[in-house]
């Protein structure tokens, strides 16, 4: 990780230095963690007394916290927002490729941008069209007029199908597959008939997707990924799905075809989401939610039953598969009691 001098990093992230500027910061860590040289920060009030005991050289914080820091500090308005920064420039990620390797197989008639790098046996096919400082990484296959937008990164074996469009400064983990067809079959006497999938998927700017996640393409419209959207690993986004600009998806979520998400929404780890349907935007789906009918307004919505013991979850699941009698003999009660 690069050093550097506390004064020159607090310039960097307009932050307010207090205390000596000339501390050299060779690295980030957790405020349990942080040795001398180190920076943290302190985002929630609540860990307030770990001040005392923490270690490192520095730290980011608040202007309410700063009378209980000990050592030298950068007060700023959002800590945990300031570490994002922090941890930008300071970060030490190797590209996924340098240069174009020998073993890269790359169309004739693909067109590259300049400073454009293809990882070992990387294969673009013809018509692909890459933009300036695109990065492929090493065993990515890049299908027939497939676009990329400049600035986008790509990590080892990333499939792109034909006709996919990726905007600019998009960043796609490993395995990830884009544009493989959807789940798309017509039933006739006994047997499943595909139906080709004719559409695309198309991908705005500034777009992050996790490791090994599937993004189906459409089957005659398009699947959209708004600007800004941020996708976790292992995820499941069938044909035709359009998610809205700033929309952030958790680990595992599965989404089914022509589902419309709105922007700004917030969908929780291991979600299961019906499709044909809309979300509004600036929804919350918490973990594990299971979204069957459509959401018209913004909010926090829940489903699901948290863990339980054993034992008590038994009784719980003996009560849900008598429900239907419960109830039948709750009626009958309140009948009794109203003509009484």
């Amino acid at each position: 990780m690069p050093s550097i001098r506390l004064a020159d990093l607090a310039q960097q992230l307009d932050a307010q230095l207090h205390g000596d500027g000339d501390i050299v910061i060779t690295g980030i860590a957790s405020m349990h963690s942080a040795q001398a040289g180190q920076i943290t920060f302190l985002s929630n009030s609540r860990y307030q007394a770990q001040l005392a005991s923490c270690q490192a050289s520095a730290i980011v914080l608040t202007e309410a916290d700063l009378p209980h820091c000990h050592s030298a500090a950068l007060v700023v308005k959002n800590p945990y927002l300031t570490y994002a920064l922090m941890a930008q420039l300071m970060d030490t990620t190797p590209a996924p490729a340098a240069d174009i390797a020998p073993s890269a197989v790359i169309s004739p008639e693909a067109r590259l941008g300049k400073n454009v790098a293809v990882g070992a046996n990387a294969v673009i096919e013809s018509g692909a069209e890459l933009g300036d400082n695109v990065i492929i990484g090493p065993g990515c296959f890049i299908g027939k007029q497939a676009r990329i937008g400049a600035g986008t990164r790509l990590w080892a074996n990333v499939t792109i199908y034909h006709e996919v469009e990726i905007g600019q400064h998009c960043l796609i983990q490993s395995g990830t597959v884009i544009g493989a067809d959807g789940f798309g079959y017509a039933f006739d006497r006994g047997n499943w008939i595909k139906i080709p999938q004719l559409g695309t998927v198309i991908i705005g700017d500034r777009v992050e997707i996790g490791a090994c996640t599937t993004i189906d393409r459409g089957a005659l419209d398009n699947t959209q990924i708004g600007n800004g959207v941020i996708i976790d690993n292992q995820c499941q986004i069938a044909h035709n799905v359009v998610i809205g600009e700033n929309t952030a998806v958790a680990g595992g979520v599965i989404m089914a075809g022509s589902l419309k998400i709105g922007r700004y929404c917030q969908i929780g780890g291991a979600s299961v989401i019906n499709g044909h349907m809309e979300i509004a935007d600036k929804v919350v789906v918490t973990g594990m939610g299971m979204v069957m009918r459509p959401i018209t307004e913004p909010g926090v919505y829940s489903s699901g039953i948290p863990l339980q013991p054993n034992k008590v979850w038994r009784k719980t699941a003996a009560l849900v598969m008598n429900i239907d009698e419960i109830s039948k003999r709750l009626k009958a009660v309140e009948r009794k009691v109203g003509k009484d």
